[in-house]
């Protein structure tokens, strides 16, 4: 079988398994900090990474992507064998039974999961975006607790911020945190939540200042809460437009009880924890952004070489042939974009710009490669026979989910002109 195969492999190559004893190699932590000068050139660690993440993608992934598509159905059994294989939870510093790949190592994954389907790579991301608050905030006890236990067993997490009327406008948050002795009470309601129903825990972002003319940056206390807890109640599952298997739900939060020693750094700082964790998750949401149009140039370039219209291949034709010039083009901007933007971070510099620049060119190019690939294909590409009708439609979320396009060039101009205005 492949996975005994991978297995075998990733030993060899001591890649840790999340599942064993082995110890993971901590080059690869350090990026390209090492090398001398500006270097495209990958470490033998990341090509071994890229690779098993390759492999995975194509041969496990690929084959079934289609089927989840249709039936929306979770796809634990494709994250169990990818957990294993330590292609999940990358993030978790290595004290806490994790791997602790930088940005960059986690972006090369994801890269190549998103390849295979974007439904169940976000899956995967969103406990990396539900554990970033907790890395980067959370006491040592509680990366024990709730870092550590998702090295030991396929568990799923959940970043619970957006709510039905506060998406993009994260200080319009409703849900209140009412603090009673030893523990807060909290009520609400949050919609969106990716890994909803599936998480054993959340991070939750809650209103602990009754004054509504509090700032944000005060306002709000970053929680973390086990799923299970009474009164959490998860909504039916949403069927979206793209991207169906991966689990989205709102969940009602009514008098649920968190004991203090949950709430991360202190009361009021949560605004700036929820907000801080994109720095580091933006990234990989362009490289899976990044994944996704490498494969609809890919599928679009192997069809207009075996179509043939007027007794010659439609890639010789140039209408087409400078649509694919186009295409790559793009992709290959993208992915340069998601690699500064995590090589920044990974050097331990703010990367807010690079982060914005990346997630909101690599979420646009990913529908406009996937739209022109299903031009390519003409109507078999309107057809769900056809692969690339399926990225068309999962490409959208990219423009929309872990801030809108728009939010980001938001946060570009505000960027780009205070360095202006110093």
């Amino acid at each position: 079988m492949l996975l005994n195969k991978v297995f075998r492999a990733s030993l060899q190559s001591g890649i840790r398994l999340q599942s064993s004893g082995v110890t993971a190699a901590k080059a690869a932590a350090a990026g390209h900090a090492g090398a001398p000068g500006f270097s495209f050139e990958l470490t033998d660690q990341q090509k071994e990474f890229q690779q098993l993440a390759r492999r995975f993608a194509r041969e496990e992934m690929i084959p079934v992507a289609a089927a989840y598509d249709r039936s929306g159905e979770y796809p634990f059994p494709i994250i169990k064998k990818a957990w294993e294989l330590g292609l999940v939870n990358g993030h978790i510093p290595q004290e806490y039974g994790g791997l602790g790949l930088s940005i960059f190592d986690s972006c090369l994954i994801t890269e190549e999961l998103a390849y295979a389907c974007t439904g169940m790579q976000t899956a995967i991301e969103a406990n990396s975006l539900g554990q970033m608050p907790v890395i980067l905030a959370g006491s040592d006890a509680q990366k024990k607790k709730y870092l550590g236990r998702m090295t030991e067993e396929p568990l799923m997490c959940a970043y619970c911020v957006t709510e039905p009327g506060a998406g993009s406008d994260v200080a319009g948050i409703k849900t209140r945190a009412v603090k009673m002795g030893d523990e807060y009470v909290v009520n609400g309601q949050k919609m969106w939540i990716t890994n909803g129903g599936k998480a054993n825990w959340y991070f939750l972002l809650a209103r602990t200042e009754a004054d509504p003319k509090c700032p944000a940056s005060k306002a709000f206390t970053g929680f973390i809460v086990d799923a299970d807890t009474p009164g959490i109640q998860p909504g039916r599952k949403e069927m979206n437009m793209g991207q169906r298997c991966s689990d989205t739900r709102g969940i009602t939060f009514e008098d649920v009880r968190i004991p203090k020693e949950n709430v991360l750094i202190t009361e009021g700082a949560g605004f700036k924890i929820a907000m801080g964790a994109f720095d580091n998750t933006r990234p990989p949401v362009a490289a899976g952004a990044t994944g996704l149009a490498q494969r609809a140039l890919d599928e679009a370039t192997n069809y207009a070489l075996e179509r043939k219209t007027f007794g010659k291949a439609i890639a010789e034709h140039q209408a087409v042939s400078f649509l694919l010039a186009e295409m790559a083009m793009k992709v290959e901007l993208a992915r340069m974009a998601y690699q500064r933007s995590a090589w920044e971070r990974d050097q331990g510099r703010r990367n807010t710009y690079y982060a914005s620049i990346a997630k909101a060119f690599a979420g646009d190019i990913a529908n406009q490669v996937a739209s022109d690939a299903v031009q390519i294909f003409g109507g078999n590409g309107f057809n769900s026979e056809y692969p690339v009708e399926k990225l068309m439609r999962d490409a959208k979320i990219y423009q929309i989910y872990e801030g809108t396009a728009q939010i980001q060039r938001l946060i570009i101009a505000r960027e780009h002109l205070g360095r202006f205005q110093k």
